[in-house]
């Protein structure tokens, strides 16, 4: 069992000890936000469901969902709940369409949001003797900040330094021995090739890492720990909902454990809305029961996902979420069929090269190309016996075998591909299917 818990108590109570804290936290929120957000106010109206009718967890499928754009319909005040003198702080979405999402936090908000990133690091190791590197970015966006308050309340020692210049981050990781590293798993994976052409490996003493903002998976897990030399773990979150925290992987990387004494999560069929029963995948369903300023209940995510109640070894009780499949609203649908890039990136990953590409998807003349380009590792790059036609045909076999259709594939030099500091452009569809 593990002995890593920021707050134990709440972390491992038993499972109706903690859904009887939901219903009670569920009825009195459901209440705030029908008396202090209008439109939420509108769309229980419309369903004829009042907040006496809701009166435990068991009853949260009565009420109605919201979506980004329902967000966006109100921007910026419409789903606060407060007066806006009781908000101490905004984050925003990163959104390149259409309004932003502004999220709301009144000091208790913020309170609440620190202890669910001081339990994620903590769950990874850290302590009051850790040095914590912050490399998400601050601002507006969400990464910075969540991790840097987290950071602060374990006790450890904070770097906040945002993203980028990657030369500073190498030194301050060097001279002041960063220990947990936190920050997109792209970046992660671009510092491990820094810190390899630099050839300071043995000069970095960080044991463990937290990386969420984007899609990753567990072959680039392998890739960053073996990059890195450290243990890499999860972390979700939503501006909406708050932030990063909302759930977060324990020793045991099988899954985040989601909050739950501050958020209830559901699977949904995503056409449908139909609550689908433990073990289902389907999209991710978030209700916040302790927020104050911008309390959403019922919010879809749109991320798809299974969840699972079977005991983990870490001693932790709250329900688990497997690592997101995709989502429902950026599945490629190319030639008839369903592509998740995730299944594009195992394809490469399994075959030695990083994760440094970039996916093209357009139509021409009424047909669907999709061109993978694939950076050659720099150990590929300097063999004199490298065949780059054999390369690509490798590459374009393995992706038929995963996903029914013909890519085409470019092998381009290291360090060809634009690097991101923040979250990586894996996807660009130029088809303008929407426009």
């Amino acid at each position: 069992m593990s002995t890593n818990y920021y707050q134990k108590e709440i972390e491992t109570m038993p499972l109706d000890e903690l859904q009887k804290l939901q219903s009670e936290r569920l009825k009195e929120q459901v209440k705030h936000v029908y008396e202090n957000v209008a439109p939420y106010r509108k769309k229980m109206d419309e369903m004829g469901v009042k907040p006496e009718d809701i009166n435990g967890i068991e009853d949260l499928h009565k009420l109605p969902f919201i979506t980004k754009d329902d967000l966006r319909d109100e921007y910026p005040y419409g789903y606060v709940a407060v007066p806006l003198d009781e908000c101490v702080r905004i984050q925003s979405t990163s959104g390149t369409t259409g309004r932003r999402v502004v999220a709301f936090y009144t000091k208790e908000d913020i309170e609440v949001w620190e202890d669910c990133c001081a339990r994620a690091i903590v769950a990874a190791g850290g302590s009051n003797k850790d040095v914590c590197h912050v490399c998400y970015g601050y601002g507006l966006f969400t990464g910075g900040p969540g991790l840097n308050g987290g950071s602060h309340k374990v006790g450890c020692l904070t770097l906040p330094m945002s993203s980028g210049n990657t030369e500073r981050q190498l030194q301050f990781m060097e001279d002041l021995g960063s220990t947990i590293i936190c920050c997109t798993p792209s970046y992660a994976l671009n510092l491990g090739e820094a810190i390899k052409e630099k050839g300071i490996k043995d000069k970095i003493k960080l044991k463990a890492g937290i990386f969420g903002a984007e899609p990753w998976t567990e072959e680039m897990r392998r890739d960053i720990e073996d990059a890195l030399g450290i243990k890499a773990y999860d972390i979700y979150g939503l501006t909406e909902i708050s932030g990063p925290g909302v759930s977060f992987e324990c020793e045991a990387q099988a899954g985040m454990h989601i909050q739950e004494d501050h958020f209830i999560a559901e699977i949904i069929d995503p056409d449908t809305g139909e609550v689908l029963p433990e073990g289902s995948v389907g999209e991710l369903v978030f209700s916040c029961i302790t927020k104050k300023a911008f309390p959403l209940l019922r919010y879809r995510t749109r991320d798809l996902c299974i969840l699972t109640r079977e005991k983990c070894s870490c001693g932790r009780t709250h329900v688990r979420m497997k690592k997101p499949t995709g989502r429902s609203d950026d599945m490629m649908v190319i030639k008839g069929v369903n592509v998740w890039p995730s299944q594009i990136e195992t394809v490469i990953l399994n075959q030695g090269y990083q994760a440094n590409y970039q996916i093209v998807v357009d139509r021409i003349n009424n047909k669907d190309r999709i061109e993978l380009q694939v950076e050659l590792t720099p150990e590929m790059a300097a063999d004199p016996k490298l065949n780059v036609k054999k390369k690509e045909s490798e590459i374009k076999s393995g992706l038929k075998s995963m996903l029914g259709i013909g890519v085409d594939v470019s092998v381009v030099q290291p360090k060809t591909i634009v690097r991101s500091e923040g979250k990586a452009v894996r996807v660009i569809d130029k088809r303008k299917l929407f426009g």
